[in-house]
Formats: C-alpha cells, sequence, structure tokens
C-alpha cells in the first residue's frame, strides 16, 4: 500500500490497549496515519499511543467503555479537538464469554456480552458517521468473529452479539454508501491477550484451541490488522459492508 494513502488522515481505535486493536492502531501509523486510541485499559492504552509516537506519528489515548454513549461521544470529541477529522474508524472492543450451554447462560453474562460487543459498536458508529459526513466519508471497520458466520457451542450471546455485529454492519453500509462512508471483518482464532483468557493460557489449553484451525495455527494480530487497513484504503472502495473472514480456513 501507499504510504501517502493514509497522510494526513486520522483513524480511532477501539480496543487499543493489546491483541488486534494494539496490531492494527500500529498498522494505520506505518500507513501515514495519525491515531487516537481508546481503550478501558489507561496503562496498555498508553503504551500503544508511545509505541505509535515511536513511529513518527501522533497519537493520543482516551479512556473509553464502549457501553456508555457519554464517553465514546467524549472520546471522539477529543479526535476532533486534537485532529480537526475523522477519516478511520476501527470499532474492535470486544469481550469473551464464559463458556456456557444456552439454558445456563445468565442474564447479567448475556447483557455483559451484547452491550460491550454489539451495543458498543452500535454507539460508535452513531457518534462516527456524522463526524465522516462532514468530511465527504470515510470508511468504518466492525470487528465480527468466525462466530459471527457460524455456530459455536457454548457461546450463544458471543455468537448472538457477534452475527448482530455483521447484520449492523450491512444495515449501516447500505444507510451511508452513497456518502462513502463504507464493513465488517470476521477473524478466526488469534493469538491475543483474549485467546489466552479463553484457552486457560495453558499448552493444552491451546493445543485444544489450535486443533480447530485447518491451518494449524493461530493467527497473529497483524494479520487481522493489515485487512483492516486494507478495508480503510482506497484499494477496497468497492468492498461495501462485506463480512471479510480471516480463520485459517475455520468456517470453510
Amino acid at each position: 500500500m501507499n504510504n501517502q494513502n493514509f497522510t494526513g488522515k486520522v483513524a480511532f481505535v477501539t480496543g487499543a490497549a493489546n491483541g488486534i486493536g494494539r496490531a492494527t492502531a500500529l498498522a494505520f501509523a506505518r500507513e501515514g496515519a495519525n491515531v487516537v486510541v481508546a481503550d478501558i485499559s489507561e496503562q496498555g492504552n498508553q503504551e500503544t499511543a508511545h509505541m505509535i509516537e515511536d513511529l513518527g506519528r501522533r497519537a493520543i489515548a482516551v479512556k473509553c467503555d464502549v457501553t456508555r454513549t457519554e464517553d465514546v461521544k467524549a472520546a471522539l470529541d477529543k479526535t476532533i479537538e486534537t485532529f480537526g477529522r475523522l477519516d478511520f474508524a476501527f470499532n474492535n472492543a470486544g469481550v469473551e464469554q464464559k463458556i456456557a450451554a444456552t439454558a445456563e447462560l445468565d442474564e447479567a453474562e448475556w447483557d455483559r456480552i451484547v452491550n460491550i460487543n454489539l451495543r458498543g459498536v452500535f454507539l460508535c458508529l452513531k457518534h462516527e458517521i456524522p463526524l465522516m459526513q462532514k468530511l465527504g466519508g470515510g470508511a468504518i471497520v466492525n470487528t465480527s468473529s468466525g462466530a459471527g458466520v457460524k455456530g459455536f457451542k457454548g457461546q450463544a450471546a458471543y455468537v448472538a452479539a457477534k452475527h448482530g455485529v455483521v447484520g449492523l454492519t450491512k444495515a449501516a453500509a447500505l444507510d451511508y454508501a452513497a456518502q462513502n462512508i463504507r464493513n465488517a471483518v470476521c477473524p478466526g482464532i488469534i493469538d491475543t491477550p483474549m485467546m489466552d483468557r479463553f484457552s486457560g493460557g495453558t499448552s493444552e489449553g491451546r493445543e485444544r484451541v489450535i486443533s480447530q484451525e485447518p491451518i494449524g495455527r493461530m493467527g497473529q494480530p497483524e494479520e487481522i490488522a493489515n485487512a483492516v487497513v486494507w478495508l480503510c484504503s482506497d484499494a477496497s472502495s468497492f468492498a461495501v459492508g462485506h463480512a471479510l473472514v480471516i480463520d485459517g480456513g475455520q468456517t470453510v
């Protein structure tokens, strides 16, 4: 990709304190963008911002709980106050679900997963889109999952939320395609802190998870980051509302 493509542009990334979010924030910076990193983890978020600055780009770190409208709005207000524009958004913040059969899933866990993984994406879209409209367009990528295109045992809330992200992305894409705002990305099993928690962080747990991947390994955060940056670039300008599955063959 041509580095000049993103020079002078501004990217907003949620869930940027580690994993896919951090890798994508750094990928945006390498392509020339300045980056606003948003997360509830202030320490990890600040570390990501420093890493971006080490790449020679400007960065600001904002604490943001994506389930809180006031947090999302404040983070985006800070983006405009600092940089005067918003060109790209990666709505990536999310959490894993405790494994439980559907009838054994308690309501509090259902609400937690759906609030963060689906409602959080909606709130970000709601406040990002008007800012991009003022500039004549932009690109937004929402993190769904392989669980957004198929079912997984013991993951009813997570699967429902991630399917919801795909549907939300498609509807929003049609609402604003003519205004040049265009996508979802569906990662498979990626080697991140979230996956460590899900697998129990043991070698046995990791092997159990890896056994689900036809490619025989976990993906790396950078492999998702590269796809997100492509989806935000002019090279993908005809891709609208697409759920791009990057999962090592897991859902084939």
